[in-house]
């Protein structure tokens, strides 16, 4: 007789989701009506110290694994937290967490054998286990009761991280909201959250306290956050693709947030951009299985998103990028001296609406409806099955293999690009601007569904889409700056009619390198089976 596998033991998992506010926003939370509709009981208010431990080259912290002791009073609490289980979107964060009262304050080393990662804590108490950094808040906890029976805290923190391993003291503030989950849907949470949001400043803290500290003690400079591909697993329906395609795109969204607040380098907003874009293209591929009012108003949302970014992001490719080429360009001819006075007040308009440009876009971002957005979009990547209720026809197609969903779909968007291809060198603009943002969803879809698939077959149909993206992208820029420079140094200036001519001469230019791009695309196998 066979023996029967045994099953794996199931982790304590923490659930939270975590926003930042303004120390001053604290009473209005505690008093928010939203809140006091779900109390079940007395706010209670503790002073809370933790203590992280970690190796000299931070081993455990590289590995996502927090080691704390925290200090409540006269108890004493051991806690290992292990990363994300899932990938964090709209502030929401799953971990493994395992904790242990333990006498004293010193660490209790024989606790590290019950957890997963045992093997790493051990060979980090042989490496030397110190205190790195310590957390220290006041915590304000109420409890909640929702009508469906889910049970949470709301957690109110006030105080600061700071180190412990260097002199003098680097300390950073912790003013931040926790809403943890006892029991029940995930997707109360984010509905308490989207309520709160609708009169209390509040933002999205993408680190943990763990990775804050980890940050004082090593600081680095931040970078834009880049599209990455959703895991998948292979035997995954299509509502699990299309939370894991939705979490993805807001990863990118909330992770550039503070950079398009603070930061001055243009990437920042391309990157939130692609990701907003990113986020469009899955709740377009949705459409048929999901019912109207719960994508519906999340579409409306996005595009008000992008009708934001878009004009700072092509003003930041026509300042860096399409003037200074141009100006080089008709510096060599004699054309020039004509042109200066026109380009040099051309640049002057194009510094000033660009400003203001990053105004109107960092204002966006800085909303309430900002914060609304990216909770809505993932309240529905908690619960994608919902946005279909029972009896509406997508529900089957949500319940299906995420390869058969995708194949029909993915040949669809691949004819309707074939079909549009014919000659693209000498197509007219109109003809091109179609091709253009038919291979722009046929990417966004390949690079969704992709995962599912073998890797060498994908990837070579994904290196000859972008190829073909790239060409179309390259004369969409060239329009676009001719339409820039008419707006900004007028229609009828020497600038404008000089940009006109050069965006034509340059789209001539890349007709060989576009029908090239083409071959090459319509050579490529795709990489779904087919039927």
């Amino acid at each position: 007789m066979a023996a029967t596998p045994r099953a794996e033991p199931t982790l304590p998992v923490e659930t939270e989701l975590k926003l930042r506010i303004a120390p001053d926003a604290a009473s209005a939370i505690a008093r928010h009506p939203a809140v006091a509709a779900v109390r079940r009981g007395r706010a209670r208010t503790v002073r809370l110290v933790s203590t992280y431990y970690d190796t000299d080259d931070g081993a455990l912290a590289r590995a996502g694994v927090a080691l704390r002791l925290r200090h409540d009073g006269r108890r004493c609490v051991q806690t290992v937290k292990g990363p994300p289980t899932v990938p964090q979107a709209g502030g929401l964060a799953a971990r493994a967490e395992f904790e242990w009262p333990v006498r004293g304050r010193a660490l209790d080393p024989l606790r590290f054998a019950t957890t997963p990662f045992r093997r790493l804590l051990a060979r980090a108490e042989r490496q030397g286990l110190a205190p790195r950094f310590t957390t220290d808040f006041a915590r304000t906890t109420i409890p909640l009761a929702f009508a469906d029976s889910t049970m949470a805290h709301v957690c109110i923190d006030l105080g600061e991280v700071r180190t412990e391993d260097g002199s003098p003291r680097v300390r950073a503030p912790v003013h931040e909201i926790e809403l943890e989950l006892e029991a029940g849907d995930p997707v109360r949470l984010y509905e308490l959250a989207h309520a709160l949001a609708a009169n209390v400043p509040l933002a999205f803290e993408p680190a943990s306290k763990a990775e804050r500290g980890q940050a004082l003690r090593h600081p680095s400079v931040a970078a834009p956050v880049r599209a990455a591909d959703a895991a998948l697993p292979g035997k995954c329906t299509a509502a699990d693709a299309f939370a894991a395609f939705i979490r993805a795109s807001l990863a990118q969204i909330e992770r550039n947030a503070d950079g398009v607040l603070a930061g001055d380098d243009p990437e920042w907003i391309h990157q939130m951009r692609i990701g907003v874009r990113r986020l469009r293209a899955c709740l377009s591929l949705a459409r048929r299985a999901m019912a109207p009012p719960a994508v519906e108003p999340l579409r409306v949302e996005l595009r008000w998103l992008a009708q934001a970014l878009g004009p700072a992001r092509d003003l930041d490719v026509f300042a860096t990028t399409t003037l200074p080429a141009f100006a080089a360009a008709v510096g060599r001819g004699a054309s020039a001296a004509p042109l200066a006075a026109s380009l040099a007040k051309l640049a002057t308009r194009t510094a000033t609406r660009r400003r203001e440009a990053r105004v109107v876009a960092r204002a966006a971002v800085a909303s309430p409806r900002f914060v609304r957005l990216v909770l809505a979009a993932a309240a529905l990547a908690a619960a994608p099955a919902a946005a279909a209720p029972h009896g509406h026809d997508g529900k089957p197609r949500l319940a299906l293999p995420a390869r058969q969903f995708a194949r029909p779909l993915l040949r669809r968007r691949h004819r309707g690009l074939e079909a549009l291809g014919a000659d693209l060198a000498h197509a007219s603009p109109e003809a091109r601007h179609a091709a253009r943002l038919a291979a722009k969803q046929l990417r966004y879809a390949t690079e969704f569904f992709a995962p599912l698939y073998a890797k060498k077959g994908a990837r070579s149909y994904r290196k000859a889409l972008a190829a073909l993206q790239e060409e179309l992208g390259l004369w969409n820029d060239a329009a676009v700056a001719a339409r820039l420079a008419g707006e900004l140094a007028g229609a009828q200036s020497p600038a404008a009619a000089a940009f006109a001519g050069w965006a034509a001469a340059r789209a001539a230019e890349r007709a060989g390198a576009l029908a090239a791009a083409w071959a090459g695309f319509a050579k490529a196998r795709p990489f779904w089976p087919r039927d």
